[in-house]
């Protein structure tokens, strides 16, 4: 039996509800459910009567519930007295999506941890120096004294200006791509996932025209998308904004990829509890995957992209 699992059971046995259980979770309705299931077999009795009104506790359920909830809060007493009643102190990466920093939010407890905004390279360094007790990075890293969980895993994708060249296409391969320049980021930021695209659109036969170090700020990025000529980003569909301009293209073939992972200093007495955490955000909804444009606007960028042929002929 797993202390994730009794949480799980706790959630569902207050709400009385899958569906609510899992949002107050941060997890899907179906992971949720598969945990309940697991822990009904561990156990070799039925926690819940499950209808259509919702989830009722049975009997054995009942009993379950008082303890339970005892053994989660002393393991949360037992892990605040070891720290001291200082804060965890957690970074995310940059880009990260807004659901995975609630989870870590949830994840964490009564007590609000500390969480910072930091590049993959300074969580490393941060983790490594006992600043950090647990970091949200790109993944590969060159590390062996960390332990990880990859928690996301996504494919990434061309994300242009509605009026770029690209816009009207339902997929692009990397031939496309020929003539265009690249907003991308400064290798020091995260060296690992930086080579490992950089790796894969040299093996696709791909040289960007040119490769711009881009603005962190999400707003200056996009701005440059916009209004930088024949630029194009490389992103996951969850990371591009609908009705801003842009448009999220997929590969035909050969994506590259972009991997999140929770990560701690190996042999830290929390592992358990950091890998906890990293099955929790596995299990979180994805953001929306793919953004659609809305009806028309698609068309649109292809008016767009015929308007500028028209007037250069």
């Amino acid at each position: 039996m797993e202390l994730r699992q009794l949480r799980y059971f706790l959630a569902v046995a207050e709400e009385r509800n899958l569906t609510r259980a899992a949002q107050a979770l941060g997890i899907r309705p179906t992971s949720l459910s598969q945990q309940i299931i697991a822990l009904e077999r561990h156990l070799d009795t039925r926690l819940f009567v499950r209808t259509s009104a919702g989830m009722t506790p049975t009997p054995a359920g009942e009993r379950l519930f008082d303890r339970a909830r005892a053994v989660v809060a002393e393991a949360r007493r037992a892990e605040e007295s070891v720290r001291g009643g200082r804060p965890l102190r957690l970074a995310v990466t940059p880009g990260v999506s807004p659901e995975v920093v609630a989870m870590l939010w949830r994840a964490a407890g009564p007590h609000a941890p500390d969480i910072a905004d930091m590049q993959t390279a300074e969580q490393v360094q941060g983790l490594r120096g006992g600043v950090l007790d647990a970091g949200l990075l790109l993944l590969p890293i060159d590390s062996p004294d960390l332990d990880y969980v990859t928690v996301a895993d996504a494919e990434l994708g061309v994300v242009a200006a509605v009026d770029h060249r690209l816009a009207g296409q339902d997929s692009v391969r990397w031939p496309d791509l020929e003539g265009s320049a690249l907003l991308w980021f400064a290798r020091a930021s995260a060296p690992g996932y930086h080579d490992a695209v950089r790796d894969a659109w040299t093996r696709a036969g791909w040289r960007p025209a040119a490769v711009r170090e881009g603005a962190p700020r999400r707003v200056l990025f996009e701005a440059e998308l916009r209004h930088g000529g024949d630029v194009i980003g490389l992103r996951p569909a969850w990371d591009v904004p609908s009705g801003q301009g842009l448009v999220w293209l997929p590969f035909a073939e050969s994506a590259p990829r972009i991997r999140h992972a929770l990560a701690w200093n190996a042999g830290d007495f929390r592992a358990a509890r950091f890998r906890e955490w990293a099955a929790d955000l596995a299990c979180a909804p994805a953001p929306h995957m793919r953004p659609e444009l809305p009806r028309g606007q698609r068309a649109a960028a292809s008016a767009v992209l015929d308007t500028g042929r028209a007037a250069s002929r």
